[in-house]
């Protein structure tokens, strides 16, 4: 037997099919929040002399946190990206100072774009 719901998220809704099952004796295993860690993508090359960052994946620029000149320690944040409704922090990936800057606010990256420079 089928049964069809109707899901409400934000503004849409969704209708989901759901197939019946035969119940089973036992417990249901509640699977553990997912941390998110920071993430930091390093390109094989260097541009005069720094390493560049890279993006990771594809999304929007929510933030950049630093500023050219700035002397940072590896971890620390460099850009908020938005991927999937879900904040990404790209850190630095050594202790260094930041050389240039290649994106800003509000700007959509494509994987593998340049971010930061580090030298």
């Amino acid at each position: 037997m089928i049964k069809v719901y109707k899901i409400k998220i934000g503004e849409k809704v969704y209708e989901v099919e759901v197939e019946a099952v035969s119940e089973k004796e036992g417990k249901i295993e509640v699977n553990k929040p997912v941390q998110t860690k920071a993430i930091s993508s390093v390109a094989p090359s260097s541009s005069a002399g720094g390493e560049v960052v890279t993006a990771p994946l594809q999304g929007l620029v929510l933030s950049v946190e630093v500023t050219v000149g700035q002397k940072v320690k590896a971890g620390e944040n460099l850009v908020i990206i938005e991927a999937m409704k879900m904040e990404n922090p790209i850190v630095a990936p050594k202790d260094g100072t930041i050389q240039s800057i290649n994106v800003a606010k509000g700007d959509t990256v494509e994987t593998g774009n340049a971010l930061v420079t580090i030298e």
